[in-house]
């Protein structure tokens, strides 16, 4: 039996081809990887498939800001008062990376909508109450 958490890898990554098939990004929703200074930084943004939104998976931080924007663009447009984003698997959030969370959520509310946010790490819940009025659109579930 399926578990219910198992991607759909009938979808294609955003931008990617037709065809595409890479197994370990067959499902992605943006999927990003740099090589720095011999680091490597990756951000994957995964479908949720029991509720609108995506799991993000790895570090939101300068590397990776584009592939981020483009899944909060991809996760803002989907349908759903209530959109998730599970962050239980991202290591680190940078304050841009925050701010971008912050844009999203605020541009949501605006249509009467919600970003929920799901499992932040350390880096967020710091910046959260660093700046409590900054980032009062945030919302996390409880």
């Amino acid at each position: 039996m399926a578990s219910p958490h198992r991607p759909d890898r009938s979808a294609s990554p955003v931008g990617a081809p037709a065809g595409h098939d890479d197994a370990t990004g067959a499902d992605a929703v943006v999927r990003c990887a740099r090589t720095g200074t011999g680091a490597t930084t990756t951000l994957t943004a995964l479908p949720l498939q029991d509720r609108p939104g995506a799991r993000l998976s790895g570090s939101c931080d300068v590397d990776t800001r584009q592939a981020l924007s483009a899944a909060l663009g991809v996760v803002t447009a989907m349908p759903g008062l209530v959109v998730h984003l599970d962050l239980s698997a991202v290591s680190f959030l940078d304050t841009a990376a925050v701010a971008a969370l912050v844009r999203a959520s605020a541009a949501l509310n605006g249509q009467g909508r919600c970003l929920l946010l799901h499992d932040p790490p350390y880096s967020l819940r710091k910046v959260v109450e660093m700046f409590p009025d900054e980032c009062a659109a945030l919302e996390v579930a409880a």
